[in-house]
């Protein structure tokens, strides 16, 4: 069996754990959540490098074979380091969806959501070059809300001011769809559809991931993969680390991915290395 390793800056990467979870049931996983450095946002990008090495480290120690850089901001920053620096270990990425969603615009409006450090990236310009041409990209970052889905707060006045900042001027622009490029923006669809209305489409890009990392588990690491409603009817395991307070994670287990499961804190050594505490 091979354990899947997945990390974000918090519980955003559970929008991507959840639909691992939906299409590869049987999967044992790991998750750490580096909420001692959340949002990874505004961070510099090589600080966020310095960070996903070592999270990546950590998570190949406990015997994950495959990892999920379930985090925008990180993907941007360090995959492509991640890659050469660990050649042998197969990396899933996030990618803002810029390209189904230049296929499928009707308007060739297009608004995206995402952090400072996603639109920094070089992998967004990468993605707009290629799959944006004729489309025009309207662009927000939304500053304040990965901290309110941190906090729980997905329905209240203030992260819906937030959204509404951001996405009723696009709707003036004549957007018909709307790109998440945050894994903690899955969380708050509801409360964006409501917002845009049903004439705009909401991509999340969580459920193509899924399907990536069972390609992989096949076709890398020469694993038959039982998706959902075949094969075995074990579930796999799932363990949880943070780098924060220990009921943040706990607390929000439940609520956005439907689980209830222990969570085992980690410290940052010297703001360098990881280590279980305890």
């Amino acid at each position: 069996m091979t354990i899947i390793g997945i990390f974000d800056s918090g519980v955003g990467g559970l929008s991507v754990l959840r639909a691992v979870r939906q299409q590869l049931p049987h999967e044992a996983v790991l998750y750490l959540a580096d909420q001692g450095h959340v949002p990874y946002g505004p961070r510099p990008l090589a600080e966020v490098r310095a960070f996903s090495e070592e999270i990546t480290r950590f998570l190949l120690a406990r015997g994950a074979k495959l990892i999920v850089v379930a985090c925008n901001t990180a993907s941007a920053a360090a995959l492509q380091h991640l890659r050469q620096t660990f050649p042998e270990v197969p990396f899933v990425g996030m990618e803002p969806a810029v390209k189904p969603a230049a296929e499928h615009t009707q308007t060739g409006v297009v608004g995206v959501l995402a952090t400072p450090a996603t639109f920094q990236g070089a992998l967004y310009a990468s993605v707009v070059e290629r799959f944006a041409n004729g489309v025009r990209l309207i662009q927000h970052t939304c500053p304040g809300l990965v901290a309110q889905i941190e906090a729980g707060q997905l329905d209240t006045p203030e992260t819906r001011a937030i959204l509404e900042n951001a996405l009723l001027p696009m709707l003036e622009k004549g957007i018909d769809t709307v790109v998440l490029g945050c894994t903690h923006y899955p969380f708050v669809i509801p409360l964006i559809q409501e917002i845009v209305g049903p004439q705009v489409r909401v991509i999340d890009p969580a459920p193509a991931v899924a399907r990536q990392v069972g390609r992989l588990l096949e076709t890398v690491l020469d694993e038959p993969v039982p998706f959902e409603g075949t094969g075995s009817s074990r579930t796999g395991a799932l363990r949880f680390y943070t780098s924060g307070p220990l009921e943040g994670l706990a607390g929000m287990l439940p609520r956005l991915l439907g689980e209830i499961c222990p969570v085992r804190a980690v410290n940052w050594v010297e703001g360098q290395r990881l280590k279980v505490k305890g």
